[in-house]
């Protein structure tokens, strides 16, 4: 019989009361600690989950034995230095996205993880969407024919953050959506961005990741927008696909549209481009929540170990880009100052 696991989140802000109700959904593992240093948040989980114990101090989860895992939900900055306490202590970590501040940073959390032979996950929630799961099948078998480019809208008005930009905040889940469909990671990075309120914390930007396979993919990312868009679309030589999660039902869209060129011709004045216009059809897709399957994916990797989808190698190439489009952002403010 598999050993029945112990789990703590740290932090329970925006997105720690998520990962709280998951794993305790989960019924074959125990959601037994709850770390944030906001009491009143502590208090509210206490009425929502009366048998979890909770605590205002990190040492509180790093020295109990009986936790296993792990989650950190909290600001990125703490994200690391949080990590590296945990693994160190021989516990199997989940971090949500993004991974960490720094390429360094990553590196050193999956070779400390090696070193203890522990569980290493990101949360890139999307990865375990079915709706991305089945867009990564459509690309695969040809369907749309060689993908030409990739246009991505992560649109919404706020959440302001005050320690990472907007492409750090929004621009993760478009990225590992990308990275995962597509089976490779980009040779080249640009980013423009403004920053409108507040001083060197950029508010809207616009990425371009460029591949060897000669796809190019657009990433706009905004706090704000007046509407809240989720929009990635897939253009290929045969045919165009636009997922669209803010739609309750067929998420996904499949256009019989190209572009046609002549296969033959003598002269440019022969030459003629046609348009192909077909049908759009929406592919039935069952759905599930995503986070749960996460979190069942990170809890069975411990008991089978195994490596996780989006283990640390795969936040690490995620925060690659993000490093590579902060660079660039500020070589465009170098620009504008002279």
């Amino acid at each position: 019989m598999a050993k029945r696991l112990s789990v703590a989140v740290i932090g329970c802000g925006y997105w720690g009361p998520n990962l709280i109700r998951n794993f305790n959904s989960l019924g074959d593992h125990d959601m037994a600690l709850v770390c944030d240093t906001d009491q009143a948040r502590l208090n509210h989980m206490r009425k929502l989950y009366p048998q979890v114990k909770t605590t205002t101090r990190v040492d509180d989860v790093i020295n109990d034995p009986s936790i296993d895992a792990v989650a950190i939900a909290t600001p990125v900055r703490f994200h690391y230095d949080l990590a590296r306490k945990v693994l160190a202590a021989g516990k199997h970590t989940f971090i949500e996205k993004p991974m960490a501040a720094s390429v360094k940073e990553c590196e050193d959390l999956i070779e400390l993880a090696e070193k203890h032979k522990r569980i290493l996950m990101v949360g890139h929630t999307f990865l375990y969407a079915d709706h991305v799961r089945k867009i990564k099948e459509i690309v695969a078998s040809g369907e749309l024919g060689e993908i030409l480019y990739i246009n991505s809208r992560r649109l919404n008005l706020g959440l302001l953050q005050k320690d990472i930009n907007v492409a750090w905040d929004l621009a993760p889940h478009d990225i590992a959506i990308i990275l995962y469909i597509l089976g490779e990671v980009p040779e080249y990075v640009n980013c423009e961005g403004r920053a409108h309120y507040a001083p060197g914390i950029e508010d809207v930007t616009s990425m371009t990741l460029s591949f060897a396979s000669g796809v190019i993919a657009m990433i706009q990312s905004s706090w704000l927008d007046p509407n809240k868009v989720r929009e990635i679309t897939f253009v290929g030589k045969k045919k165009m696909l636009v997922y669209d999660d803010i739609q309750p039902s067929e998420k996904i869209r499949i256009y019989d549209k190209r572009v046609e060129a002549p296969p033959h011709y003598d002269t440019f004045a022969e030459f003629q481009y046609s348009y192909h216009y077909g049908d759009m059809y929406a592919p039935f897709i069952k759905m599930s929540e995503p986070l749960k399957v996460e979190c069942q994916h990170f809890l069975d990797c411990i008991v089978e170990n195994k490596k996780p989808l989006t283990d640390g190698h795969n936040g690490l190439e995620v925060i690659r880009v993000l490093e590579a489009a902060n660079k660039a952002l500020h070589k465009h403010d170098l620009r504008r100052k002279k």
